[in-house]
């Protein structure tokens, strides 16, 4: 078999990635990571999670090493939070096949804000994921984007258009997956995946009103802005 280019997710917090993650590891053909990047992320920016000192016991925090260890790796799919590029040349995407996944900020806000309280621009990660759409698009560069809606309503649709994008075939197998903790997750899983963990695919949901308090209003408006420039790279 002729190797596959690594496919690199990068997504915001709470896209629907675990479940994207969980999808790709369904297929049983591509070796599989979950933030690879996470460790750098916490010692580099000093930023809180609920998972910081866990993760940062054994995670790699040296960005280059992750680098060269990890995304070298062929036939090979890796989830990524997109701020975990902050700091970083960004010249190790040019060989991945790039994949963006977003979300309406105030989806992202109303799950996120369960975990992290006060949210800032840098945990929503929207200012990253359009510093790669622009690192990629200037170096000629392809680079697909996605919205979790889109996972969520058009699944296989969706699914065989990252498939197509990446020069994998489409495998039914990707629809489904069985409920439970996988182990390919990181060590933060027992704070974000419940959902992912009771899940079994992906659920077409009906869009319900979202109300955010009043101190989340700016942040949401900056976001807005940021995703209204990202679609318009789709």
């Amino acid at each position: 078999m002729t190797a596959k280019p690594h496919i690199a997710l990068w997504s915001g917090p709470r896209n629907l990635s675990s479940a994207l993650m969980y999808s790709f590891f369904s297929r049983g053909d591509l070796k599989v990571f979950d933030e690879p990047l996470f460790g750098y992320f916490l010692k580099h920016t000093g930023v809180w999670r609920p998972s910081r000192e866990e993760a940062l016991k054994v995670m790699e925090t040296n960005a280059q090493s992750v680098i060269d260890k990890t995304y070298s790796e062929t036939n090979a799919f890796s989830k990524n939070i997109a701020n975990h590029i902050e700091g970083l040349d960004l010249a190790f995407l040019l060989p991945l096949k790039n994949i963006i996944l977003t979300r309406k900020p105030e989806e992202v806000l109303v799950s996120y804000t369960k975990q992290v309280e006060s949210p800032t621009l840098l945990d929503l990660a929207f200012e990253h994921q359009l510093k790669i759409i622009e690192f990629l698009k200037a170096q000629n560069q392809p680079i697909l984007i996605i919205e979790a809606a889109d996972l969520q309503n058009t699944t296989e649709v969706t699914l065989k258009k990252l498939c197509d994008f990446t020069d994998i075939e489409f495998s039914e197998k990707m629809l489904s997956w069985t409920p439970g903790p996988k182990p390919i997750d990181g060590v933060w899983e027992k704070y974000w995946y419940r959902g992912v963990h009771r899940s079994t695919g992906f659920e077409k949901r009906e869009t319900e009103p979202v109300k955010l308090p009043l101190k989340l209003k700016s942040l949401k408006k900056r976001c807005d802005l940021l995703y209204s420039e990202i679609l318009n790279h789709k």
